[in-house]
Order: structure tokens, then sequence, then C-alpha cells
């Protein structure tokens, strides 16, 4: 996960003279840094003129996103601006003395104009922008549940399915506006395609026994999918519309949560070897399943690869659910908060989750990997579960 900041080491006469040797120096803190998974500092900024709505929504992005909000004296950027009517802002560096963003932004809602500004502050610092992302989610309300697509941070959610049955498990298609999920519609467990855009969907799945947990190939022309239509309950890997099913895995003990490398060069998944729980991979061409190491945690499960391909993000059972990161080659995994179905944002550093509530309920929440910032997102009526984060 690399940082899209670092902050000043030196004073700025010195900074002028030995340019070359502050960006070597900088260059190893950037690489101490994505070491430092759970345990980095916050990015500190201060905010002044720019109130209600508005400022909340710029408060909501950047904790989420690993910034902490206090004083101009202490804060390395200040934000400023304006927000009655349309949004103006700005954003310095107080060390550098650079302006960062000074725009005006008009047109769509102030919340809409906020996200806008987050984003473009990102980028300014060399990050990848979330604030206008989308994710689609679970959503139980009694004995069946539906689809909701929302935003990143839990507005504007509207239902994508009315089935008035069982679905689980939606996953994104990479760059397109589209999704996969498994659904009982027809009275079975069978994976369908959903163009969000025009609403039309396809089976894509439906063998015999069940039909579960789609990951679709960055590439978006392969989906990988656990089915027991063999007898075992395996991985599969099949053509996009689901032809040409070919059979990964041949174990007597159940395979789950498929999800590929950002290469398209492995499937990850959480199988079980002499009884224990374990992350794998294997190559979708097939081959030697090879295990991916989560040393100091037990029963690894719901892995998602990040984007930037350094870190998998994975469930933990081990008396409870934890969200924890483990390199992406395997090693000692870090627990980072209690939480299940992660999922990670286009960033490789915002996390989205599930957290447990009193009465069995179930809420969503953003964690800032680095820091271990969370903040619950705004929540739809029922239990919501399942995320996933477009990309």
């Amino acid at each position: 996960m690399k940082p899209y900041y670092t902050r000043p080491l030196l004073t700025l006469s010195v900074f002028l003279s030995l340019a070359a040797t502050l960006q070597a120096q900088q260059e190893l803190i950037v690489s101490k840094d994505i070491l430092l998974m759970g345990r980095a500092k916050p990015i500190l900024v201060s905010m002044s003129g720019i109130t209600g709505e508005a400022a909340q929504v710029i408060q909501f992005d950047l904790y989420v996103q690993g910034f902490a909000f206090t004083n101009a004296e202490s804060a390395q950027y200040l934000i400023s601006g304006s927000s009655s009517g349309n949004l103006v802002g700005r954003v310095t560096d107080k060390f550098s003395k650079e302006t960062k963003v000074s725009k005006s932004y008009t047109g769509e809602t102030i919340r809409r104009q906020a996200h806008a500004f987050v984003d473009d502050f990102i980028k300014a610092l060399n990050g990848i922008p979330i604030a206008q992302t989308k994710i689609v989610f679970k959503n139980d309300t009694g004995k069946n549940s539906e689809l909701v697509l929302a935003d990143f941070d839990g507005h504007n959610g509207s239902e994508v399915t009315k089935d008035n049955t069982i679905v689980a498990a939606p996953c994104w298609v990479p760059g397109k506006f589209a999704i996969y999920y498994t659904s009982y519609k027809l009275n079975h467990p069978d994976i369908f395609s959903h163009n969000l855009a025009t609403g039309a969907r396809a089976i894509v799945a439906r063998h015999g026994g069940s039909n579960m947990s789609p990951a679709v190939s960055p590439d978006a022309s392969k989906v990988a999918m656990i089915l027991s239509k063999d007898g075992w309950t395996d991985l599969y890997v099949a053509n996009a519309d689901g032809s040409d099913p070919r059979r990964l895995t041949r174990s007597r003990e159940d395979e789950s949560s498929p999800c590929w490398s950002p290469d398209g060069k492995w499937i990850c998944f959480a199988a079980k070897i002499k009884e224990r729980r374990s992350l794998c991979k294997i190559s979708p061409a097939g081959g030697e399943i090879q295990r991916i190491p989560t040393n100091g945690v037990l029963n690894p499960t719901e892995p998602d690869w990040s984007p930037d391909g350094q870190w998998i993000v994975f469930t933990s059972q081990m008396g409870g659910f934890e969200i924890c990161v483990v390199p992406s080659q395997g090693g000692t995994a870090t627990p980072l908060v209690a939480g299940e179905d992660p999922s990670w944002a286009p960033n490789s550093r915002t996390i989205i989750f599930a957290r447990r509530q009193g009465g069995g309920n179930r809420v969503l929440s953003l964690l800032d990997a680095p820091t271990k910032q969370v903040k619950d997102i705004s929540r739809i009526s029922g239990s919501n579960s399942q995320p996933s984060w477009a990309k």
C-alpha cells in the first residue's frame, strides 16, 4: 500500500540545498510506511470557512482515507473556503506553501461537490480518489434479502433487486457498471449477471447443486465460482457468460470465497487443508494449489486482493470475527478490527466491512487500514452485509 503523502523531514532551507538527500530519505520512509499496516499515524489537516453538510462530508471522506482534523497550528494541510450556495475549496501545504487545490464547484448537490473536492485533494497528493465511487451490498429485511446500490458512504441507496427472495455474494465486474451475484429467484441458488444501467439480467450458472460466490476476473473475461455440480464443493472458472466451466480443485473439503489477483494470474480462495482452514491460490489455468500463510491468526476466509496487488484482506474467526491483512505472498497477518465481509476500495487502503450489532443485525463500516480509523456508513434499515466496492 503506497501512501500518498510524506511528512516534512527537514527545514525548507535544508530541503532546497539537499533535495537529492531528502528524496532518498523520503523513499526510505515510504518503504517503511508500507510495512506499518495498522500502525501508521494519520495525516493532520485543519478546516475553516466550510460549514454544514459540506464540512461533514469532507471530514468523513478524509477520515476514512487516513486524515485527522486538528487546529491550523498542528496541521500539515490547511483546508479553507466557503459553502454558502456552491462549494469553494482550497488546500495549502503549510510546510511547502504549495496550493494543492483551489477550485469552485457548481452543479449537483453540495454533498457531491464536497466529494469532488476531496477527490481533487487526494489526486493532488498522487492518491487514488474514492469519494465518488459506488458500493453494492446485501440488505436483509426479515427472511428475504435484496441488493442495494449506494455511494461509498452509504448515501443515495437504491434497490438493485426486488425479487422477495434470498440473494448473496454480490461482486462488481471490473471497469463496468455491472455485478454478479447468487440469487434464489428461480427457487435454486443460481449465479446471475446484472447490468445496472439497463437492469438486464442473465443466468451465468444454474447447475445441479449450489452455484455460489462469483468473482469476475480483472479483464472481465472470466468468472471464478464455487459449484457443487460434481458432488463436492469446488472452485471452477468459466467464461464470463458461464460457458465452458472448468474445475480447478478436487477436494472433499469445502472451498469458498474466490477472488482474483489484479494481474489475473491467480485466484485466491479459502480452503481446508488437513481440517484447518487456510488461504490458497491457484492459476486460472489450473495446476498446483499454493498455500498463502497467515501467520498469527487462524481460520482465514473471505479474502479480497488489493487493487495494487500488495495485500490480501480477509476475515479470521478466532472466537469472534476479525478483519486482518497479510502481504499477498503470505506472511505474518495483522488484525485490524472486529468484523467480516471485507472489500478493498480502489485506493488499496480503505476497506468496507460488516460489523455485528446486538440482535444479530449488521452495519457497514469503512476502515483506513494503515491508521485503523473506522466510521460507520449511512445505514439502510435492516441488516447490511457482504459489501463489494466498485473498481
